[in-house]
């Protein structure tokens, strides 16, 4: 069979495209088109975005979802005592103290913990360590449901000082598999601290929810329920945990101490500062609900400021920030502290509590940022091999930080007025951010030196 010449192929192509032809066939009418068919050209499929690059990492999916199981009750917990003890024993100073010796014993004794688990793993420390703060909150229900004398409350309640820090251990897994990759670190920085945010505004809500919709002891045994749930399988992915770092004979412990790093005292002092924002801002903001008669409506005002805060976390977490951390630090610290002085405009300008909600949407807008980039800092500073510890001492201070404050707004709210408690959280975040500047300066008068 002959070969068409190219003169022959160069005709077809210039040859019109035959037109449709068109029959009737009974009563319809059919159109027949001859004319060749062109296919429609695949579009370029998008690149995945930064969080789904995140979790195609083999194993991330199975931590993160138990590790956000076991860290949903970490917001209930306090709330849930609260309404038990004050529900079953008529005094809400007891419920207050019962949970302050809490958090003062968890200050203690979570650095010891985190030790721990760097020493020996996660897996090895963290079921273990749950297992027994589990027990102390079935004590304290049992106490309070049976009717024991008041200082069991204080003794089962500090008992769940051992509960491990599961942020921090799912941060030191995204440190390991990610190792030297600074954008995917910062991502995953990013989607921890807003799941921190996210389990601190839904916890609350849900133990109030279980302890007035069930019984007043739901929410905790509910809690201890998830806690517990949640940490053993986040232990079970075994193949996604940091290694242990080997001891080596003639050193103090397995490194050197994350509080005698370099620059981690100053930052440790950020948290504390930063924490007494959060405390103060939770409070105050309780206080003014109640002198307008919409207590109840306070939980639902914080949770939108934790909602911006979740917002303006997944967002900064997609985008690319430029420079390093260190510079990036006082920036966020100063928008933290000029979107702090929203909610104290709008409760002095307009006493309204919608109007304080929408400022509280914006000022929470600058939490995330500033704790993300605190956070990067506390790692880079970290030694190596003690990662969960650093991370545990940076949310110590931030616990403290969050008794300080809560202190200082409630006598501020108290003795001078809800209004001017909103000053409290400004003052916090000016001191977070003198603070950074100090240490800031005179990091650059070493290196100029």
């Amino acid at each position: 069979m002959p070969q068409p010449t190219p003169h022959d192929r160069a005709r077809s192509h210039s040859r019109p495209h035959p037109r449709p032809l068109a029959t009737v066939t009974q009563d319809t009418l059919v159109i027949a088109d001859f004319g060749p068919r062109t296919r429609t050209p695949r579009r370029t499929p998008r690149p995945p975005g930064p969080y789904r690059r995140l979790f195609t990492v083999p194993g991330t999916r199975a931590f993160t979802a138990g590790n956000l199981i076991a860290r949903l009750p970490m917001g209930m917990f306090s709330v849930s005592a609260v309404i038990m003890i004050a529900g079953a024993r008529g005094s809400y100073a007891l419920a207050g103290a019962v949970t302050a010796t809490g958090l003062a014993a968890t200050a203690v004794v979570a650095p010891w913990t985190a030790r721990l688990v760097d020493r020996y793993g996660q897996a090895r420390i963290a079921v273990p360590a749950t297992a027994l703060a589990a027990l102390g909150s079935l004590a304290l229900l049992l106490c309070v449901h049976h009717g024991a004398p008041d200082w069991t409350l204080f003794a089962a309640y500090a008992a769940t000082a051992t509960t491990p820090n599961t942020g921090g251990m799912s941060r030191a897994r995204w440190a390991h598999l990610l190792d030297g990759d600074e954008k995917a670190l910062h991502t995953a920085n990013s989607f921890e601290q807003s799941a921190d945010e996210l389990c601190f505004m839904l916890g609350p809500v849900l133990a109030a929810f279980l302890c007035g919709a069930l019984f007043p002891e739901a929410g905790t045994l509910v809690g201890t329920v998830l806690m517990m749930t949640g940490v053993l399988l986040f232990a079970a992915q075994r193949s996604t945990e940091p290694p242990v770092r080997p001891r080596v004979e003639g050193l103090h412990q397995f490194g050197t101490s994350p509080l005698r790093a370099p620059g981690m005292r100053p930052l440790l002092a950020v948290c504390l500062a930063t924490g007494a924002v959060f405390g103060s801002m939770e409070v105050v903001t309780i206080a003014f609900a109640d002198e307008r008669g919409h207590k109840a409506a306070a939980g639902a005002v914080l949770a939108l400021q934790a909602a911006g805060s979740c917002a303006a976390g997944l967002l900064y977490g997609a985008l690319r920030p430029t420079g390093p951390a260190e510079r990036r630090h006082p920036w966020c610290l100063a928008a933290m502290t000029v979107l702090m002085t929203f909610p104290l405009l709008a409760a002095a300008l307009t006493g309204s509590l919608l109007v304080l909600a929408g400022a509280l949407l914006v000022a929470g807008m600058a939490t995330a940022p500033t704790m993300i980039t605190n956070m990067t800092l506390v790692q880079s500073r970290t030694p190596e091999g003690r990662l969960n510890e650093g991370m545990t001492l940076a949310v110590t201070g931030l616990l403290g930080g969050i008794a300080c404050g809560s202190a200082a707004g409630g006598w501020t709210a108290e003795h001078v007025s809800a209004t001017a408690g909103y000053g409290v959280p400004v003052a916090a975040a000016a001191s977070a951010l003198l603070l950074s500047l100090t240490t800031a300066r005179r990091a650059n008068s070493r290196i100029s030196h």
